[in-house]
């Protein structure tokens, strides 16, 4: 199993070989610049520093640990005929301190995540010219605090993304300021499309069981894996093509899948002739599949709703639970009537989502026993069962035909002893007698054999239990 220190220097590598390759691929159309210049630090004496501190003196253990390595790329314009002048400056850098992924073996405890005043400590130290704007990713293994994820630091001429590692695999890339551009925060982001989709197909196959009577919001999802909403609306969708049984419905811009009826080759095929289009218009066979359909994203879209309402009424007894303690913490009685007004309204409050919810429960469960009974009825429908007459022909041609079987089996059988019997010269003849004879021989001498064989039961024992004294008295 690998430790903290192991787990952060994959992440480290993992980090910065994303977010080069980004800046090498598509870095040049973002970031401001004519040419630009790449370098790379690290900070190996600090983490030397620390383990002597500790007296620590492993080569092993040292190159184990991440080295708090820093890519920086940095972009000039032409200024005059020979002069340059900087423009931007892009940092990728990890924090990770030494100590306490060295404690850990001590303590037993995970490295903490990362303060505000760390962070605020570490840019400071890659700040080289205040005039250029700096495009800075900051990289923790072991995450930020959520002082630091709610209220990120806003520097001048300073574009701050957060990045964290996800315990799925996936990455956590925030901005500091919601106004920074997309595609630059792109760029600090290591994890590719394919594996992002990959993500995405793993949780809705996670949660297959939850769309047999629900659904999944793409939004919800994206705020789960921290992923954008229109790659989840995407591949809903991707998705969507490739089974059968799920289907996806647009309402508002809010992408949401569910389970609807298995696809018929008859629906896929969409080359389909004017005759046959006419002879299906006047068939009744995909009505229950349409049927199901439409109450599938009925019961989807009830789903949602009733999601939304659970989660509005947690936030209300929360709420509630806040205002029951403000009440009994008070001192005042002024305090404690105002706050025991305020807990029966939300009480009532809670009561009416309560029936709203109760109403919207009764409500799926009559769409998905409807979905049940039409599914059963589409399923006896593709069976095409024979009629009774069907297999009671079947089962005298089946009794007829074991008959024949029979007849003939025994013939073969008859016929196979005839020929081995004529089949024997007379030499093999006079030898075959020969070997039954010895074998009666044998049968019959063998008794008298075993009976000489037996060893008979000495007398002595006897004349010896008579002499013995004990056996006298």
């Amino acid at each position: 199993m690998k430790n903290a220190a192991q787990i952060a220097r994959e992440v480290e590598s993992s980090y910065l070989g994303g977010v080069s390759a980004n800046l090498k691929t598509t870095g040049s159309r973002f970031i401001a610049g004519q040419w630009f210049r790449r370098e790379e630090t690290d900070n190996g004496e600090r983490v030397r520093a620390a383990m002597v501190d500790r007296r620590i003196y492993d080569r092993e253990k040292f190159n184990e640990l991440p080295h708090g390595r820093t890519v920086t790329v940095r972009g000039y314009e032409r200024r005059w005929i020979f002069g340059r002048r900087i423009k931007s400056v892009t940092v990728a850098t990890v924090m990770a301190p030494p100590g306490p992924l060295l404690d850990e073996g001590q303590s037993g405890s995970p490295p903490p995540p990362i303060t505000k005043s760390q962070l605020l400590d570490h840019i400071s130290r890659l700040i080289t010219d205040g005039k250029a704007v700096h495009l800075v990713g900051v990289c923790s293994p072991s995450g930020f605090e959520d002082d630091v994820w709610n209220h990120p630091p806003q520097l001048p001429n300073v574009k701050l993304i957060l990045v964290a590692p996800r315990p799925d695999g996936g990455w956590r890339v925030v901005p500091a300021d919601s106004r920074i551009d997309a595609r630059l925060v792109k760029l600090f982001d290591p994890e590719e499309n394919s594996q992002k989709l990959n993500r995405i197909r793993q949780e809705i196959e996670a949660r297959r069981i939850d769309l047999l009577t629900g659904s999944l919001s793409a939004t919800q999802l994206a705020r789960e894996l921290d992923l954008p909403v229109p790659l989840v609306n995407n591949a809903f969708e991707a998705i969507a093509r490739t089974d059968p049984e799920l289907r996806v419905s647009k309402r508002g811009g809010e992408a949401v899948m569910y389970r609807g009826a298995t696809k018929t080759s008859a629906e896929e095929d969409r080359s389909m002739s004017l005759a046959e289009w006419i002879r299906g218009l006047f068939s009744k066979e995909g009505e229950e599949l349409k049927k199901i359909n439409v109450l599938s994203e009925k019961r989807a879209s009830l789903s949602t709703r009733l999601d939304r309402m659970y989660e509005d009424i947690g936030a209300l007894e929360k709420r509630e639970a806040r205002l029951m303690e403000e009440g009994k913490a008070a001192n005042s009685t002024v305090t404690k009537r105002r706050v025991a007004a305020q807990v029966a309204r939300l009480r009532k409050d809670i009561s009416r989502y309560n029936t709203s919810a109760s109403i919207l429960s009764k409500q799926i469960n009559v769409i998905s026993t409807h979905i049940h009974n039409l599914e059963l009825a589409q399923t006896g429908s593709l069976a095409s069962l024979p009629s009774t007459d069907e297999l009671t022909e079947a089962a005298v041609n089946a009794e007829e035909i074991l008959e024949q079987l029979g007849a003939s089996d025994a013939l073969v059988s008859s016929l196979e002893v005839s020929m081995a019997d004529t089949a024997m010269s007379d030499d093999e003849a006079d030898i075959l007698n020969e070997l039954l004879g010895e074998a009666e021989d044998a049968a019959k001498v063998s008794p008298e054999k075993s009976a000489a064989s037996r060893p008979q039961k000495s007398a002595p024992s006897k004349e010896k239990s008579a002499g013995d004294p004990a056996a006298e008295g």
